[in-house]
């Protein structure tokens, strides 16, 4: 006898739905699984024979034959035991048929019957609406993040046996419902703030450019100087997530397992700190079957590179695509998948090898070339790609011992909100969300600038060295300015300040 179970896979961070046929015929006691199935798959008959005995239901002794609908697209993870072994008890006739097939159903198994979370629970349900299923069947663990998706049953359960019941109208199951406008009431507390920042004046300012813009940044300073303090308090300034950069950021995040504990929705900007010995595969994604990297991790939010000039170089080449394009795609012989990766770079490097170069109170002990070898680690292209450039002098003693607080990053947030709200003004209808997005019609359109303005820039292309692409990063944070003064044209003071901001293009040279 042939039973049909709908459940469903991951590519990439998307869904799609796996027809799960269970075939019971007469001969010796064999359990074979086809479609494609990877290691995991494959060992699922061990614990979907335990789990059916272990919750009291007889296994048959017949050859079962289970295929993973379409047979050729690879197929990976455990979330196929829970729709095996009710495949198993259906065509065992201890399962009824009239309902099964308007419900998707993923689940890893225990030995005991026991249902255990799976990955993608968000990306399952999004596939189980477009499908036009009644609903979904899913760990217990995943039913909050599943039930951010409207339009379906979510169906949360903790035993195999609960579903043979529900199937056999012996059980009602609770439907699991999430108040969205509630999770995004808690998205405003952050445990550090700009105020905890003493001095630093000049990069407070920088970062708020920044922020109010999307624009990437890398500060420069000695050791101590608060370099890494600063750029942990850059999501507590940066605007609120929409519902739709919600769910981009948790279906990544849901596909990694890295969805906290009775987490059903990620509200907060995302922030990723990987260590300077990050491989570029980790970094960017990769493996066999291709994973998200961290640029895809802090999608929507801020990927801190501390200690950059201590990155293997290869991976931050590999990081010019994502910079460029906001997404990044990894081939691989079986497969090339696209994931997103729209995140705003904020990189941290000393000035040189010992980290006192130009420092006033410490002596440099690196030699000149040493200090042009350390430089020359971060790429003039990589530079190119990061808009604004911030020197982060030690921090002066009275200001350390100062009582007077710095400004909250509430104050500042309002500032930054107001210019986003600009933006999208004016990109309404052009898929462009903020300043550092712009392509070079927007910036012929929205950055004009006077004759005088004109004069400026020329000078300091001829006498600073600066390239073309860093002609496009001056008009594009001047624009991001002059909104922060709520300025329709872009002035020269503007003009001036987004100069100030590229630094190390000037001390590379």
């Amino acid at each position: 006898m042939i039973a049909k179970i709908i459940s469903g896979g991951l590519v990439g961070i998307d869904a799609y739905v796996i027809e799960v046929e269970v075939d019971l015929a007469l001969g010796l006691p064999v359990f074979a699984t086809v479609g494609l199935p990877d290691g995991a798959v494959k060992e699922s008959k061990d614990r979907v024979k335990s789990a059916i005995k272990n919750s009291g239901y007889d296994f048959p002794s017949q050859r079962i034959t289970v295929n993973l609908a379409p047979a050729d697209v690879k197929k990976e993870g455990a979330a196929f035991d829970l729709p095996i072994a009710i495949g198993i008890l259906m065509a065992s006739e201890i399962i009824q048929r009239r309902k099964i097939t308007d419900y998707l159903i993923v689940g890893e198994l225990s030995l005991d019957g026991r249902i255990k979370p799976v990955h993608g629970g968000l990306s399952l349900a999004v596939v189980t609406r477009d499908a036009k299923l009644k609903g979904i069947i899913i760990p217990r663990e995943n039913g909050l993040e599943t039930a951010v998706v409207k339009g379906i049953e979510v169906l949360a359960v903790e035993h195999l046996s609960q579903v043979v019941d529900f199937f056999n109208d012996m059980l009602e199951l609770t439907q699991v419902e999430v108040d969205v406008e509630a999770l995004f009431s808690r998205q405003s507390a952050y445990g550090v703030d700009f105020s905890d920042v003493k001095g630093q004046e000049h990069a407070k300012r920088a970062i708020e450019v920044a922020a109010a813009g999307g624009h990437n940044l890398i500060m420069v300073g000695p050791p101590g100087a608060g370099k890494t303090m600063l750029a942990k308090r850059i999501p507590s300034i940066l605007p609120g997530m929409s519902f739709e950069e919600a769910l981009e950021t948790t279906k990544i995040l849901s596909v990694m397992g890295l969805l906290g504990a009775g987490q059903g929705l990620v509200t907060h900007k995302p922030f990723r700190s990987p260590h300077h010995t990050i491989s570029d595969a980790g970094l960017i994604g990769g493996g066999t079957f291709p994973r998200p990297g961290e640029v895809s991790l802090s999608h929507n939010g801020v990927l801190f590179l501390d200690e950059l000039a201590e990155f293997k170089k290869n991976a931050l080449e590999v990081m010019r695509q994502p910079l460029e394009e906001g997404k990044v795609t990894i081939s691989r012989a079986l497969t090339s998948l696209t994931y997103p990766a729209r995140f705003m770079l904020v990189a941290a490097m000393n000035p040189c090898p010992c980290g006192f170069y130009s420092d006033p109170h410490q002596e440099c002990t690196c030699t000149l070339p040493q200090i042009q070898r350390y430089k020359a680690k971060i790429s003039g292209p990589l530079l190119d790609r990061i808009d604004i450039h911030v020197e982060v002098p030690p921090v002066r003693f009275q200001d350390i011992s100062g009582q007077r607080s710095g400004e909250t990053s509430g104050h500042i947030k309002e500032r930054v909100e107001k210019a986003r709200a600009l933006q999208e003004e004016r990109f309404k209808g052009k898929k462009v969300f903020c300043n550092a997005l712009m392509v070079p019609r927007h910036i012929r359109k929205f950055c004009q600038v006077d004759e005088s303005s004109q004069i400026l820039l020329k000078g300091a292309m001829e006498k600073l060295g600066f390239s073309a692409r860093a002609y496009t990063r001056i008009l594009k944070v001047s624009r991001t300015i002059a909104d922060l003064e709520g300025e329709a044209q872009i002035q020269v003071h503007h003009i001036s300040e987004a100069i100030q901001y590229r630094s190390l293009d000037r001390t590379l040279l």
